[in-house]
């Protein structure tokens, strides 16, 4: 099965310290995503204090009717009966699973968290809807009560089994091993898995969990979240796209990350993966002179794929062969004997500013013609 991923950027992102968005902000984030091809999208939390949920299912419904969505909900009937007035595509229950938030958020042990699952699915199902579960710090809950929970939603009906990272604190070493036990014990729930960055793990261990086995993985554009936020949207679907053939559309992507950017307070670092203005600009002599004979030695895509272009410059870096590469883009062939005297004036010509491509041109051909 095709790998997946579940946008969570209108309530996990929301979530991030300052970031609110209005409904027409969200409507035009779910176009994006829609563009994007993301197939499913958790549009935010089920509690009647939530006002615009109606509007953004009204809307997704209307214009993107293939949209899966979904929203998340805490295991209190009150929550539950209004989310069933909204009738999402699936209602995600979570449900804290380690021993510290059992006792400290919810006042349970594991008994009561026990009971508690089995009413809210149950309630939840004779209300009509799908249901979800996510298993909230599950790397830090007790293995064997951990896939007692999950055969338990199994057995409930859960069409989803969510697992979070909710601290951070997993490496992609750990959550390949956690996917691929829970994948082990069969049955007919998908695995999912929700990863924060608080080492700068995150849209790895969405990849790894996705490569063990799960079938999707939560992000948000530009890793909005809280703390230091979660897998990134465009890192995750853009690795998809391009290692695991995932027919994604990255070519709108960065137009939305930077409308998100802005609305969010969020600017884009020059370098950071898929997005950044300088991720295809270079300057280091080795790397342009192969660059121009071959792009594909040190660039993992075509900058056409997210909509970018590719920028070659010379500098204090560039070598013989790269500045001899630069030079025949104007028709100059320079004679493999130049001396380092004569390569060393054409390279501090060339670094000049404000030289039009005939200053150039002209200069070149002045200096082969002596």
């Amino acid at each position: 099965m095709m790998p997946s991923i579940l946008d969570t950027t209108l309530r996990e992102g929301e979530q991030a310290l300052g970031v609110t968005f209005s409904l027409e902000e969200k409507k035009q984030i779910i176009d994006g995503l829609a563009a994007v091809g993301i197939n499913e999208m958790e549009i935010g939390i089920a509690s009647p204090l939530v006002d615009c949920n109606a509007g953004l299912l009204l809307h997704c419904r209307r214009f993107h009717p293939q949209l899966v969505c979904s929203l998340w909900s805490r295991c209190k009937s009150s929550d539950i009966r209004y989310a069933a007035t909204l009738a999402p595509d699936i209602l995600s229950l979570s449900l804290p699973v380690s021993d510290i938030l059992m006792r400290e958020k919810l006042g349970k042990n594991r008994t009561e968290t026990e009971a508690c699952l089995v009413s809210a699915m149950t309630l939840a199902h004779e209300l009509g809807m799908t249901v979800a579960v996510g298993l909230e710090d599950a790397f830090r809950a007790e293995s064997a009560f951990l896939h007692h929970i999950a055969r338990l939603a199994g057995r409930l009906g859960a069409v989803r089994l969510r697992f979070a990272d909710t601290v951070g604190t997993a490496s992609p070493g750990e959550v390949a091993a956690l996917v691929s036990s829970i994948c082990s014990i069969g049955g007919n729930c998908a695995v999912a898995i929700h990863t924060h960055n608080d080492f700068g793990m995150a849209s790895a261990n969405a990849i790894a969990a996705l490569e063990s086995g799960a079938g999707s993985a939560d992000v948000t554009l530009l890793g909005l979240g809280e703390r230091c936020g979660c897998a990134r949207l465009e890192e995750v679907a853009g690795y998809l796209r391009i290692k695991k053939n995932v027919p994604f559309n990255l070519e709108p992507l960065p137009r939305l990350c930077r409308y998100v950017a802005v609305i969010s307070g969020r600017p884009i670092a020059a370098n950071q993966p898929v997005l950044g203005k300088d991720i295809f600009t270079c300057e280091t002599g080795l790397h342009l002179y192969a660059l121009q004979k071959n792009p594909a030695t040190y660039e993992p895509y075509p900058p056409e794929t997210v909509g970018a272009t590719r920028r070659l410059l010379l500098s204090h870096k560039a070598g013989r062969k790269a500045i001899k590469a630069y030079c025949e883009t104007f028709g100059c062939t320079l004679s493999d004997s130049i001396d380092d005297a004569t390569m060393k004036s054409i390279r501090e010509f060339l670094l000049k500013e404000n030289l039009s491509r005939n200053d150039i041109a002209d200069w070149l051909a002045e200096m082969i013609k002596d």
